[in-house]
């Protein structure tokens, strides 16, 4: 599996090849001159490096899902990552905590985790991150999400606003 990507999106089983195709077009109209997108070992999630800023993307995104939604044809989720970390519990923590400097002292937040090909159980990921993150949590609804993207040996790790994360399936 790749391991320099800033973003990690879903598609059905077996549609992996549109959404690099749809994917890979929306980053080139974006204007990366080199978009980087691949297919990974997990069914149904591809990964992509872009020069652009995920962020920006998934906002772009957005914004043709409603205007053209047949350029997003194959993409169910699109999801920007911050950093890219061996899938040990010491590294992710670390990432965890090199980014909660984005959550202001009086937010809240909650972990999310959503892992693939891994033996690491969601609490344990859980409690290393959290020991790292000195903001108040709430489970229900929190000001930001510290979320986890457990891909066998790699793990995305991002702090985003709940709406960061691109559903295509809700636009």
């Amino acid at each position: 599996m790749p391991g320099k990507f800033n973003l990690i999106a879903t598609t059905l089983r077996g549609q992996e090849p549109l959404g690099v195709a749809s994917l890979t077009s929306i980053l080139s109209e974006l204007n990366d001159p080199d978009p980087k997108v691949e297919i990974t070992e997990i069914h149904g999630v591809i990964t992509a490096h872009t020069s652009l800023d995920p962020f920006h993307v998934i906002e772009r995104i957005r914004e043709m899902a409603t205007r053209e939604p047949w350029k997003v044809s194959g993409l169910m989720r699109v999801i920007p990552v911050e950093r890219v970390v061996e899938t040990k519990l010491e590294r992710i923590a670390e990432a965890a905590e090199s980014l909660k400097g984005r959550i202001p002292p009086e937010a809240t937040y909650k972990v999310v985790v959503e892992k693939r090909h891994t033996q690491l159980s969601s609490r344990e990921i859980i409690e290393a991150v959290a020991s790292k993150i000195d903001r108040k949590v709430n489970l229900e609804r929190p000001d930001w999400i510290v979320l986890i993207e457990v891909l066998g040996g790699l793990t995305g790790v991002s702090v985003l606003k709940p709406d960061q994360v691109l559903s295509l399936v809700k636009v």
